[in-house]
């Protein structure tokens, strides 16, 4: 009976993820990083209050895999973290290229003067 229970866990949260759309994806690794934490602290209580080898390499599997999972849900969430800013920075560019329709786009240098209508020359 845990076997299908957790089975149905497995397969009811690979549904949900699958579908989630991409505005979710930061609470979600938020929320699953939240849970590898818990594993790591429950690892080590298992770890510290081990009395056979059993329990000490349950508890170190669960320290090293909930932390390896930790790491690597930072590295992924840090990496779509990024992608927001540079997407954010350019679009304040282009929101401060608009505001200013006299500054040249292509480089960043000051707004173009009008040239000056020649006089001309008396006699």
């Amino acid at each position: 009976m845990d076997t299908q229970a957790v089975m149905i866990a497995a397969f009811a949260g690979w549904l949900i993820v699958s579908r989630a759309p991409a505005i979710l994806h930061a609470p979600l690794i938020s929320s699953c990083l939240f849970l590898h934490g818990i594993v790591v602290v429950a690892g080590l209580h298992i770890l510290l209050n081990a009395t056979s080898p059993a329990e000490q390499v349950a508890g170190f599997l669960a320290v090293l895999f909930g932390a390896a999972n930790a790491a690597g849900g930072y590295a992924v969430s840090a990496g779509s973290l990024t992608k927001f800013r540079l997407a954010a920075a350019s679009q304040a560019a282009a929101a401060l290229a608009a505001a200013e329709p006299g500054r040249d786009r292509r480089r960043n240098s000051a707004p173009r003067r009008r040239a000056k209508p020649k006089r001309p020359a008396k006699d």
